[in-house]
């Protein structure tokens, strides 16, 4: 090798902000030396092989760039009158196209494209003046690209040594929306040690196009990122040395070869959508390590991983070494505007994670510091980037391994309770002890403990995972409002008492009559939502601010069926309040899987995008799970109109008593409206489907024409849960189906 190509030159490499020491440690590795931070780059010292090297092997770095030019000046006419005297010629070939980029730093007031200007109109200055000929500008596909920066003192002119930026591998040639670049998630994998730690095993839960997964197939089979390229920036250079880079390049094709040979690794990714899971199968195949990747159609809600990770099935124990690594890129966008549903889905996939694969690594991206928190990973290193003009944070941690669930205790006692609260607290302690086995039996958190049992305690005590919402029966205007609100002081007492909970595990309320918009409005502004879980699903409950929680307690029975009968269907659920029946019939049961897809529609944007959390809080996707804001009477007229009409094998309708909402558009009284209601919704029924219809009206009287008309079957008692049989008729329940034949 000649003198001239052991020249060591200055190489100033670009990367996305964040990554300045993995960067550097990379490029070191890759035959660098005196590596030094600039202002959004590495600049390091290497001969020419070592810059063919960053060009072919970085897997971190945007550009390679050569200087070639700089001018102690701010000002672009300095910058023409330097770069008129430059030897262009012994850069750029004559004939031959070139382009600018220019970038200034930040509160650079100078133009770029002025500069710009100046350095194009100099470089063909001068080759008019030494050759009679001038170059051409090709801003689309030059044979060299030059890069100008701009900075208050100087102005740096160098070859763009790479041309395009290197997160163009070239094996990408089917996207999604946003798709995450290629070399941040190479940053995340070295972040997190992949391919020395993991021990081959790789999980991607929502892979998109599959970019997690393909960097991860390529760094474990020893691939140069650059070596799909078709064009690099040096190919059109005076002084580019085509032996040199063809020896650097043959022998990373050898590389390549040995390491596909290398023992296969495990990369499983899932995602929601079919779409992204063919762009991930056709990038796969066009980066050549298709056969090392499974891919799978599936949401958080519905992993279903290899028996011999997931600790779920194995009862795997402590491990002390990494079983594998999580790497994923979870979305960023807000679903309905409602930024909580982000977090909520990011503890559903943290809540997944700590139940199948504990002690795992993992790193995960996020938009929000607070969502990569909710997560829940013990944490060892975070990560602030730029995927483009967004902010990120890349997240590595260690599963944790999930705390086991304990049964509900209430630790109280009978002492120092006055005698005329003992009454109360017997019934209480023998209403705990029977709801405790029952609820430990049926595998219930939440339920109802009392309900005005006794005349002069008019007041429902409701446990939801451990907390108690306590409702007081307005007193008729008969009763001495001194004495109720005594008697209901005594309540407090006793109750917190026998269930030996603190004060800030209670919350009261007044339970008045409600109708019209007041069902809607606030009691009060805390903003705390609990997670509670009911069956299979994570719910959330406002024990505060509402005067219901978001949680029906006495349609427990009804939803835990719908999730038993909606395997494989779609679901309809109208009056949805805040989606709880639309999570139970996604679910599904544990032997089974859920519903195809949910329509929820409900008149009040508020539970919707309570809604929108509890299936975030599931990891279930919402292009499978659609939301609509609607009059559902309204709704239900046009859906009547749409050919071909949208039928569902499963609904279930839950109307109030009486709304006279003003977003709607008329008065609704379930009365006087139900068989209007019925008809059009079992218009949507298919032939062999089943509707549920409930109310908690108690004087609700069934109109026979549904009956003449429709299979129905009052099923009301095999709705009632063992919490509410004090009280059945809480709510009336029919099933409907068409008649055989009609």
């Amino acid at each position: 090798m000649s003198a001239a190509l052991e020249k060591t030159r200055e190489w100033v490499i670009t990367g996305a902000d964040g990554l300045d020491d993995l960067l550097m440690d990379e490029l070191v590795a890759l035959g660098a030396s005196q590596p030094r931070k600039l202002k959004g780059a590495i600049s390091v010292q290497g001969d020419l092989a070592a810059g063919y090297r960053f060009c072919l092997w970085s897997r971190l770095a945007s550009r390679v760039l050569l200087p070639v030019l700089s001018v102690p000046s701010g000002d672009p006419d300095a910058l023409y009158e330097a770069a008129l005297k430059h030897p262009w010629e012994q850069v750029l070939r004559t004939g031959a196209t070139f382009a600018i980029r220019a970038a200034a730093a930040k509160g650079v007031s100078t133009h770029t494209r002025f500069a710009s200007l100046r350095l194009k109109d100099a470089i063909v200055d001068r080759f008019r003046q030494r050759t009679g000929e001038r170059p051409s500008v090709d801003a689309e596909r030059p044979d060299l690209s030059l890069h100008v920066f701009i900075e208050a003192d100087r102005i740096s002119v160098s070859l763009d040594f790479s041309g395009d930026s290197l997160h163009k591998r070239g094996y990408r040639v089917a996207q999604t929306d946003a798709p995450l670049k290629e070399n941040l998630a190479a940053a995340m994998l070295m972040q997190a040690g992949w391919p020395a730690r993991g021990q081959g095993r790789l999980f991607d839960p929502l892979c998109g196009s599959g970019t997690v997964l393909i960097e991860a197939a390529l760094m474990w089979a020893d691939v140069a990122p650059g070596l799909a390229r078709i064009h690099f920036g040096f190919e059109g250079w005076v002084g580019h040395q085509a032996v040199l880079w063809r020896e650097l390049r043959d022998a990373a094709v050898a590389r390549r070869l040995a390491g596909l040979q290398r023992p296969a690794p495990r990369l499983i990714g899932f995602d929601a959508d079919s779409h992204a899971l063919s762009c991930a199968q056709r990038n796969a195949q066009s980066a050549g390590v298709a056969a090392w990747l499974t891919l799978e159609q599936r949401s958080v809600a519905e992993w279903r991983l290899p028996a011999e990770w997931d600790a779920s099935e194995t009862g795997a124990g402590d491990n002390h070494t990494v079983p594998g690594l999580v790497a994923t890129n979870p979305p960023y966008g807000e679903r309905l505007g409602e930024e909580n549903s982000i977090r909520d889905l990011y503890r559903a996939i943290g809540r997944e994670l700590r139940h199948r694969l504990p002690h795992w690594d993992a790193v995960v991206l996020a938009a929000d510091i607070q969502h990569a928190d909710a997560l829940g990973l013990e944490h060892r290193g975070t990560l602030r980037l730029f995927n483009g003009a967004l902010p990120i944070f890349a997240r590595h941690g260690r599963v944790l391994p999930a705390e086991p669930e304990l049964p509900l205790q209430f630790n109280g006692t009978l002492d120092d309770i006055p005698p005329e609260g003992m009454d109360l607290a017997n019934r209480l302690m023998k209403n705990l002890k029977v709801a405790l086995k029952e609820a430990e039996s049926e595998d219930v958190r939440c339920f109802r403990l009392y309900d005005a049992d006794l005349p002069e305690f008019n007041v429902a005590v409701d446990v939801y995972d451990g907390r108690l919402h306590v409702q007081e029966y307005a007193p008729p205007k008969t009763v001495d409002p001194e004495k109720a609100v005594a008697r209901f002081k005594l309540a407090l007492v006793v109750i917190r008492k026998v269930l030996g909970l603190h004060r800030d595990k209670v919350f009261l309320k007044v339970r008045e009559r409600q109708s019209g918009k007041k069902q809607y409005e606030k009691q009060a502004k805390a903003g705390k939502f609990f997670e509670v879980r009911e069956g299979r699903a994570q719910l959330l409950v406002n024990l505060t601010d509402y005067l219901d929680t978001g949680l029906f307690l006495d349609h427990r029975p009804l939803r835990l069926r719908l999730a038993a009968e909606a395997e494989g269907k779609h679901f309809l659920n109208l009056f949805a309040y805040t989606g709880t029946a639309s999570v139970q019939a996604a679910l599904g049961t544990g032997e089974h899987g859920g519903a195809l897809t949910t329509t929820t529609v409900d008149m009040s944007a508020t539970y919707l995008h309570w809604a929108d959390r509890n299936l975030a809080l599931n990891g279930l996707p919402e292009a499978r799970h659609r939301l609509i804001q609607a009059d559902v009477m309204t709704w239900l007229r046009d859906e009547q109109n749409v050919q071909p009409r949208e039928l569902y094998e499963l609904i279930f309708v839950d109307p109030p008593t009486f709304s006279n909402s003003k977003r709607m558009n008329d008065i609704f009284d379930v009365q006087r409206d139900h068989t209007q209601l019925l008809r059009m919704a079992m218009n949507l029924l298919t032939p062999d489907g089943t509707l549920y219809f409930s109310n908690n009206f108690r004087k609700f009287q069934l109109d026979d024409w549904l009956t003449a008309n429709y299979d129905v079957t009052d099923i009301s008692a095999e709705t009632i849960g063992f919490d509410f049989e004090r009280n059945p008729k809480i709510h009336r329940c029919w099933r409907l189906r068409h008649k055989a034949g009609v």
